[in-house]
């Protein structure tokens, strides 16, 4: 069997209990691929405007992206949940050397995020888009979670019965 990569998440900023930065409505997910990494000047290119108009509940955006229009929505991360930026923590090397596990990949928050903006490119911003459906499935996992109870049975035993 092959082994995993192992790592680690500190969950404190520098080690510390400094509070993480809040990004919240400047987190956007853009549907291309951004073949960069590294720092830019995003706010005098990227310039999202209300549109003032609703779908499906969701109040949209409008912003272009080179030349290509995108409408978006913001929407906040499910209660319970919370999004994340991380960094590679670094690790001076009397630190790793002296480490045990021999365990490299630390990481620590940069940031913190409780809503993001969705980008659609052909399409304006809808109920069935992947990422608001998606949010369905963290309910599902924690229902499978849950410890079943004596009335949870009895209730599916009545209505197994009502079906025959």
């Amino acid at each position: 069997m092959e082994k995993g990569i192992q790592g680690n998440i500190n969950l404190r900023r520098n080690g510390e209990e400094e509070e993480a930065v809040d990004l919240s409505g400047k987190v956007h997910l853009l549907p291309c691929c951004i073949k960069f990494n590294g720092p830019c000047d995003v706010s005098n290119y990227f310039k999202p405007k209300p549109t003032g108009m609703e779908s499906e509940g969701l109040k949209t955006q409008e912003a272009y992206f080179r030349g290509r229009k995108l409408q978006g929505a913001c929407v906040s991360i499910p209660d319970g949940y919370s999004g994340f930026v991380l960094g590679k923590k670094s690790l001076d090397k009397r630190n790793a050397s002296h480490r045990s596990d021999g365990n490299s990949n630390c990481w620590e928050i940069n940031a913190k995020y409780k809503s993001i903006t969705y980008w659609n490119h052909d399409s304006v911003p809808s109920q069935d888009d992947a990422l608001l459906r998606s949010f369905h499935w963290l309910s599902v996992a924690k229902t499978m979670h849950e410890p079943v109870t004596a009335e949870d049975l009895v209730s599916a035993s009545a209505a197994l019965e009502k079906l025959n």
